[in-house]
């Protein structure tokens, strides 16, 4: 009787590792695991007062290769379309609030926000990370890298709750800005910490090249941007079946994305251009948002899923990273919350904007997990001391651990300031 259990045990455990060799190969089955699970975490997460999309990525980590289940490695990146398509189709939508009529509403007010809330972020990070001993150059370069902001959470936040209104017009140009102002910031401490760590190496680097060419990128960014708005209002203006405008704009924001590697361009920043360009050739175009609108759902469920895979639980086990990640994190939420306050004072912007407004600053992902993996990869730090690379590999998990807590702290403060802030009311809970 116990050799047939034995057999019958050994039969299932077999059957078991062959099916998750056969469907780990398979993308389909992952994006089906992951949109499901996904699905029911959302709804869980929302019975207990939580954003959706908490649970999204609570699915992801739980799916994710720390805890050892079906999806691979290898999957995530073969996933990677999923989430190229998701920050395009984000970016679109913050484009698409850059009318002119709002800018010419709260443009200068903005703006001065924006500069208050990424100086004062990367000063305060960074003075935080050297008064705790990290390294000048790095703790300069982990300042500016805070400075990003992931608007995938608060564009999703916004549309499940339907908020409008003078805050989420702010909030979404705000995000945008941001997302300039920290490329053009890392760019310029990059070069700045690459020339000190090349003259220890004893060779140079061209600091104004490093600048020019992020000046750049944001430039060409915007033109491309530009270029392919005008052919989407063009090729859609006069056409009425939605299901014609959705192919077009799909196409569109699919060839930007494509070309966005090869050109050496902001994905981010085109679509965004994109949205602007259609929102201002016409007010005609806004149904284009409204339209792709509903494709979005099964998206934003396999991006943020995606997203919480990525977040690696081995990184709680080192000290050292817990100890400067909590410092980083910190000192980041304190510069994103008083830069934008003091910004919007400074503005004379309304109370709720001064007082709600930073919390929706939180939020981090994938546009800090990029600047660092640039650091790490740049030919100045592979051609620098072991003691470099280490404070290299250090950054990498520190930022990652940022992400980890953001992540999951900053959907559910977002959503909370934004209720508040656009005075939605409790009852939307």
């Amino acid at each position: 009787m116990s050799n047939t259990i034995s057999e019958v045990y050994t039969v299932c455990i077999n059957a078991l590792i062959y099916l998750r060799a056969a469907v780990s190969q398979h993308i389909l089955f992952a994006i089906g695991i992951l949109l499901i699970t996904g699905y029911i975490l959302g709804k869980l997460a929302e019975k207990v007062k939580l954003p959706v999309i908490t649970g999204y990525i609570i699915a992801g980590i739980l799916l994710g290769e720390s805890i050892g289940a079906v999806i691979e490695v290898k999957m995530v990146h073969a996933l990677r379309p999923i989430t190229e398509v998701a920050l395009g189709l984000i970016a679109l939508v913050i484009g698409g609030e850059f009318s002119k009529v709002k800018l010419k509403a709260i443009g200068k007010e903005v703006i001065i926000t924006t500069f208050f809330q990424i100086g004062m972020t990367f000063l305060i990070v960074s003075s935080a990370l050297i008064l705790v001993g990290f390294k000048f150059e790095f703790a300069l370069l982990l300042g500016a890298i805070a400075t990003a902001t992931a608007p995938a959470a608060t564009v999703v936040i916004v549309q499940n709750l339907r908020a409008r209104g003078k805050f989420i017009d702010y909030l979404y140009a705000l995000v945008a800005l941001d997302d300039a102002g920290s490329v053009l910031l890392f760019s310029i401490v990059l070069a700045l910490v690459g020339s000190i760590i090349s003259k220890a190496n004893g060779t140079s680097v061209a600091i104004g090249i490093t600048i020019a060419k992020a000046f750049w990128e944001i430039l060409f960014s915007l033109i491309i941007g530009f270029v392919g708005g005008y052919i989407l209002h063009k090729a859609t203006y006069k056409r009425q079946n939605k299901s014609e405008i959705m192919i077009v704009a799909l196409g569109i924001v699919f060839i930007i994305i494509g070309l966005a590697h090869p050109l050496h361009i902001s994905p981010l920043m085109t679509n965004m251009m994109v949205g602007a360009t259609l929102v201002n050739l016409s007010a005609k175009n806004e149904r284009i948002s409204r339209i792709l609108e509903s494709l979005t759902p099964p998206i934003y469920a396999a991006f943020f899923a995606i997203a919480g895979t990525e977040l690696q639980l081995g990184i709680f086990t080192g000290p050292k990273i817990l100890f400067f990640g909590l410092i980083f994190i910190l000192a980041r939420m304190i510069g994103k919350y008083s830069g934008v306050y003091l910004g919007a004072s400074c503005s004379k912007s309304e109370l709720n904007i001064r007082n709600y407004l930073g919390f929706c600053m939180f939020p981090q992902a994938g546009v800090a997990i990029g600047l660092v993996l640039m650091v790490q990869a740049s030919p100045i730090i592979m051609r620098a001391s072991p003691q470099i690379q280490n404070l290299a590999i250090n950054m990498v998990n520190i930022v990652i651990f940022s992400v980890f807590v953001n992540e999951l702290l900053g959907p559910p403060l977002s959503k909370w300031a934004i209720i508040k802030g656009a005075e939605l009311g409790d009852d939307v809970y």
